[in-house]
């Protein structure tokens, strides 16, 4: 195998478009790139994709290796490993990034045992050693309570999956130009163990909770579904989404898909609103990566008061429509 150089991203697809987190990781792979004096690559697998192919160029990429196959329409276990075994192999990238999805969570550690490599997976932040030129993978762990900072010393390439929000995607610039490399998947329908036989999107009213810049999150202080009705009017006056820890969710006051945290969803918003919620660890691994958190709680022992930014003793029935009434003011003033 040649030397390994450069940065590759393994990009997803999602409805036509390239996912946010596909940008993301353009964007903090063209830091990782630059600070090494490397190329910036990026691979697409799908049917008919063709055209994202100058997306990526526009977002960072130096190159974009396609693969289009109609049996890579949809994800499957089987079909990506070995498109991206063969990729990696052919190419030999030296950092290998993949986003902490779905898809990202499946395929990273699968692959990393076929290339004989190490991965550090739910990264919230990546740099180069300026001594070894290693990446430096930092991930929460003891539940969010400490991070961790590791490296692969040996095995190439290096892997990381990263955290949806940790990184910042690059401005759009169509101005810049790029290699496109085609690439064939090799797939035989025999390989492919598996298929899909139904898919059943979940309804979302507004915006995604993973995809928001602002959450408002309520906890078991909430006391009922009823109150939940209070963070939707603040939700919907910042432009924001609502979530829940896990007790509400366990209790049927909102849905399950609202859940924040260990078990449920992570989200990185610019500012989180935490709502009578004691700010359990197994909480806090999901919201971690916000850039603000403000909290609202009557207990000033809680440890969401530890977390946040800023805080307000008191009883949210009280505080959140106060809170409310004076953000309609100032967004109208």
């Amino acid at each position: 195998m040649a030397e390994n150089k450069g940065v590759m991203v393994c990009g997803e697809i999602v409805e036509g478009k390239l996912a946010a987190i596909t940008l993301e990781l353009l964007g903090g792979g063209r830091e990782l790139a630059d600070a090494l004096g490397e190329e910036l690559s990026l691979v697409l697998m799908g049917s008919g994709i063709g055209d994202l192919a100058k997306e990526g160029i526009a977002f960072g990429a130096d190159k974009v290796y396609v693969v289009d196959d109609p049996l890579l329409k949809d994800y499957q276990t089987d079909s990506y490993v070995a498109v991206m075994e063969k990729i990696v192999k052919q190419f030999a990238p030296n950092i290998l990034l993949m986003g902490q999805t779905a898809m990202g969570r499946d395929l990273a550690p699968r692959l990393a045992f076929r290339l004989d490599t190490a991965v550090s997976m739910d990264c919230t932040e990546l740099s180069i050693d300026p001594d070894s030129k290693l990446l430096l993978q930092t991930r929460s762990v003891y539940g969010g309570n400490a991070k961790a900072t590791y490296v692969c010393e040996g095995a190439k390439p290096q892997m990381a999956t990263v955290r949806s929000k940790a990184m910042d995607p690059r401005e759009r610039d169509d101005s810049r130009k790029g290699e496109v490399i085609t690439v064939e998947s090799g797939l035989d329908p025999s390989m492919i163990r598996t298929k899909v036989v139904d898919r059943i999107k979940e309804e979302v009213v507004g915006i995604k909770l993973e995809d928001a810049e602002v959450v408002v999150c309520g906890g078991r202080g909430m006391g009922g579904p009823e109150a939940f009705q209070d963070l939707e009017q603040l939700a919907k006056v910042l432009g924001g989404a609502v979530g829940a820890t896990r007790p509400p969710c366990d209790n049927g006051w909102v849905p399950a898909s609202l859940q924040i945290g260990l078990t449920g969803k992570i989200v990185s918003p610019t500012l989180y609103i935490a709502v009578a919620l004691s700010g359990s660890s197994q909480h806090m691994a999901g919201c971690s990566g916000a850039k603000n958190i403000i909290a609202i709680n009557k207990d000033p022992e809680a440890n969401i008061f530890k977390e946040a930014r800023y805080g307000v003793v008191g009883d949210f029935k009280k505080v959140l429509p106060a809170f409310t009434e004076k953000v309609k003011e100032l967004l109208t003033g």
